[in-house]
């Protein structure tokens, strides 16, 4: 495992760590918060493993430690954390990733935006519900 990919597998354990731990620890009841409204936190979490840009296709990896091939075409959206263009060659290995996939049968990268995972999109995603 490279020292990027290393570092962010670390970063990604000690989040879910402190979320989990923060979730615990708290007794008082707490109200789930609402889905983002806003387009740039939708989509399901991946971290990136490999990019094949000759294939159009990324391998990604779940939380969970599930890999999954994903398929790009020609209408595939990729922004920064700050919600501005980039390109499918912008991204590396252990990027953390947000992808909304077109409907149909075929899962198809609608919209991928580059950004981390925090506390609080943790919290929103895996404990308020």
């Amino acid at each position: 495992m490279n020292r990027p990919m290393k570092k962010a597998c670390s970063a990604l354990a000690a989040a879910c760590l402190l979320a989990f731990t923060a979730g615990a620890i708290s007794a008082r009841a707490q109200t789930p918060a609402k889905p983002a409204a806003d387009a740039r936190d939708s989509g399901e979490f991946f971290i990136v493993w490999s990019v094949d840009s000759g294939k159009n296709q990324m391998l990604l990896k779940l939380p969970t430690e599930v890999t999954e091939v994903v398929r790009v075409d020609d209408k595939t959206r990729y922004f920064d954390a700050a919600n501005k263009p980039i390109n499918l060659n912008d991204l590396r290995a252990g990027d953390t990733i947000f992808i909304t996939f077109s409907g149909g049968k075929s899962r198809i990268a609608q919209r991928i935006r580059k950004g981390p995972m925090t506390v609080e999109e943790l919290h929103r995603r895996y404990l308020a519900k």
